[in-house]
This record gives C-alpha cells, structure tokens and sequence, in this order.
C-alpha cells in the first residue's frame, strides 16, 4: 500500500514504488490517493485530476494498481481505515497477516507514526516499509520505539524533487513539459497542462 496526495505525483514516488516492487519481490503495489487529509491544512487539487496522474504515471506497470476508495469515502482519509477495508477479506487471527502486508512510507512519516490515527493498531497490521534517503538509518519517534512492529528499510538514492517545488514552479509559469523528464513523467506533465493544474491562483 502506497498512499499520498500525490499532488502531483512525481519520479520520486516512481522510484520508490519501483524500489518496493523488486526489494520486496511484491505481487503488487496499490496507490491510495488521499481523499480528505485530515494532517494538511492547505487545498489539494480536485480528487479526480490527482487520481488521473497518478493513473497516467503509472500504467506502464501492472503491478501497479490505482485505487480510488479514500477519494470516495466520507470524513478524514485515516490510513487505519484504508487498511481495514483493504484487509476486511482476510481474518485478523491469521498470524501471517503483517508479513504478508507492506505499508510504504518515507523517513519523516516513521518518525512522526505515533502521531497518526490508530498507530498502535496499524503497526499490528502491517509491515512498515520504509525508505532510506542517502544512506540514512530510518529512526522511529519516542513513542514507537518501544512498540512491537516490523519495518523493512528501502533503500533510496538521494532525488531532489518534491511536489511542493513542482507547484511552485508551476504557479510560477513555468511549463510542464520543462519538469520532464527529473520530476515528473511525460503522461503527467501532458495531463497538467491539458487541464492547466497549478498555474497561479489555483490550489498549492
């Protein structure tokens, strides 16, 4: 499980999922974009247009699944939630359940779990697979080193993008096809500018 704002979706988050798919020897990844992210104060763009880059981003890999449901479900996108409802079919006494389940996410997010809805039960869950930028020893925050939980480290070389400095290039003028190919794909960069996302004005 995959899950973000993906706003816009970027090489970055290719990398890792691709890193995750060969590291992990996965059957698939499923990319969540999220819905209402109760953690983020600014607007996302419209569901439907961050669904649909991540959709174009990654249709060359079908093992890569794209999966709508936080988008469509009411109230905060808790990952708790995400998981339980992905889970539902399997029975929760099934000892191989947290093996067999990888939630992917970056260093900041493992340091900062025990701030998320649920953390304790989550951890239970899943298997953490978390990404090593440079070289870097993930670390967990205070109150989830001593919690029992599984992690796994994704090694990740160091990639200077993110989707804050995509939008404001963005709302700056800059056109999308300049992103390509260091930050983003051709497939989202054509679909940023057919629907002209993050010029000036526009959510950030």
């Amino acid at each position: 499980m995959f899950g973000g704002s993906f706003d816009p979706v970027h090489q970055a988050h290719l990398a890792l999922a691709q890193t995750a798919l060969s590291h992990l020897h996965l059957d698939e990844i499923r990319w969540i974009p999220v819905g209402l992210p109760w953690q983020k104060t600014r607007q996302l763009a419209p569901a439907e247009h961050r669904v649909a880059m991540v959709r174009a981003a990654t249709e060359h890999e079908p093992r890569f699944v794209v999966d709508p449901l936080e988008t469509v479900r009411g109230g905060p996108s808790y990952t708790l939630d995400t998981v339980r409802a992905l889970q539902s079919a399997e029975s929760l006494l099934d000892a191989t359940l947290v093996e067999r389940w990888f939630l992917i996410i970056g260093q900041d997010q493992y340091a900062n779990l025990h701030t998320w809805h649920g953390w304790q039960e989550l951890v239970r869950r899943v298997t953490l697979a978390v990404a090593s930028r440079a070289g870097q020893v993930p670390r967990p925050g205070p109150q989830l080193a001593p919690h029992p939980h599984r992690m796994v480290v994704l090694p990740m070389p160091e990639m200077p993008v993110s989707s804050t400095d995509i939008r404001a290039r963005l709302a700056h003028g800059d056109a999308a096809q300049t992103l390509v190919p260091a930050m983003v794909s051709n497939a989202v960069a054509r679909y940023i500018e057919q629907h002209q996302l993050y010029a000036a004005g526009t959510p950030r």
